[in-house]
């Protein structure tokens, strides 16, 4: 007997399904971005050489209070130097491998010289000229995969706080490399693209906000960040 009954075909053979975005998929940032669009649930997915990696839930630690405490000397630094933008959580268009949703991103104005801008529908096109990172159960995808496409596409300076190891690695792209900035004698790393952005590392990492904020108010009163925002105020 023939089957004469309606063919429903499955979902995955209807031309409007849309598969998951899951982790391991490799994709071009086309695909990529129309499945990330088709799942309103997924709150921070990125493309990393291709291959995509989807967040797991974070917890308060070891990654929500050091985010906010990464934040907050940013946007410190960010409300007193006119000219310099910070974003929490921004897509940021790379290139056809690389979309990436860094925990932090700094970058100077397209108005005044900066090296990246904001597209039409809203995300960050090219490069920020600063990167952050809180690293714990990511720390490999964000010292070994990420850090290459990061330097490859010419972002200035990628911080990567190691959340489990207590510390932080600060790289300055030098020559199309990146070399790890040292903390001086009293343990300040000083950013080398935005002048007076200054960080006490050990206060960072042992919660010490007054402390960093303390330093990073010394590196906001100096003459190189005095110099940095009128050149900004004149571009």
């Amino acid at each position: 007997m023939v089957n004469t009954s309606p063919q429903h075909p499955t979902p995955a053979a209807s031309p409007s399904y849309i598969p998951p975005l899951e982790s391991g998929d490799r994709l071009s940032r086309h695909e990529f971005e129309r499945r990330y669009n088709a799942m309103p649930n997924v709150k921070k997915a990125e493309l990393i050489e291709g291959v995509v990696y989807v967040a797991s839930p974070l917890r308060f630690e070891p990654h929500a209070e050091p985010h906010g405490n990464l934040m907050g000397w940013l946007w410190s630094y960010k409300i007193v130097t006119a000219g310099v933008r910070l974003g929490d959580n921004p897509t940021v268009r790379l290139d056809l491998d690389n979309e990436p949703q860094p925990d932090a991103i700094l970058l100077i104005d397209a108005a005044c010289g900066g090296q990246s801008y904001l597209g039409a529908d809203g995300y960050v096109e090219s490069a920020p000229e600063l990167v952050a990172e809180v690293a714990a159960s990511s720390a490999t995808k964000d010292l070994y995969d990420k850090k290459r496409a990061y330097c490859r596409n010419g972002i200035q300076e990628y911080i990567v706080w190691q959340v489990f190891e207590s510390t932080v690695s600060w790289f300055s792209l030098q020559d199309g490399e990146y070399m790890a900035l040292i903390p001086d004698a009293a343990g300040i790393i000083k950013s080398q693209v935005f002048p007076g952005l200054w960080l006490d590392v050990l206060a960072l990492v042992t919660g010490d906000m007054p402390q960093v904020l303390a330093v990073l108010q010394q590196g906001l009163s100096s003459v190189d960040h005095q110099a940095f925002v009128q050149q900004l105020n004149n571009s």
